[in-house]
């Protein structure tokens, strides 16, 4: 969350004369409502199954570049999906770092019940590190402009 995922591929798809595909505008447009509202509505597990399904679609467009929530790889078909298409880049940021992106009136749904946002923030980036771990590249956005991180990214998934 708040690593740059979003605005990072999406100029990476354009750097690269790519499609983008945003799974969470994907999730919305089948729900008809935003992810705050589905996650209020009918709870996390309804969610992940939207994404699931969000993510096999945009699996199967080809040379998509792929922009998901930080809970997908969480989801072993979406995992194995998303491997299959391509190469995995992992943007990561300091728990502060997230925290100062994500700003105090968020409505992130993982966060907008939590009493210590940060606390919140280190327990999932804990929970989810080994499955993180097994990215093709991860790049830590901490400190990085977005254009910075859009030529990290391009350079790994072009050169290795």
């Amino acid at each position: 969350m708040a690593t740059g995922k979003s605005e990072v591929g999406r100029r990476l798809a354009r750097a690269l004369g790519r499609t983008f595909v945003d799974t969470d505008r994907l999730v919305e447009s089948t729900a008809g409502r935003s992810v705050a509202q589905v996650f209020a509505a009918e709870g996390e597990p309804a969610f992940r199954a939207l994404e699931r399904a969000a993510v096999a679609r945009a699996c199967a467009m080809p040379d998509a570049v792929i922009a998901t929530g930080g809970g997908t790889m969480m989801d072993a078909e979406s995992r194995r999906l998303l491997s299959a298409a391509g190469p995995i880049v992992c943007l990561t940021a300091s728990p502060e770092t997230i925290l100062r992106r994500v700003g105090e009136g968020s409505s992130r749904p993982l966060l907008a019940s939590a009493p210590d946002r940060l606390a919140k923030i280190r327990s999932l980036l804990e929970e989810r590190a080994t499955i993180y771990s097994a990215a093709t590249y991860t790049v830590d956005t901490t400190g990085l402009g977005v254009e910075q991180v859009v030529e990290r990214v391009r350079d790994l998934v072009e050169n290795g």
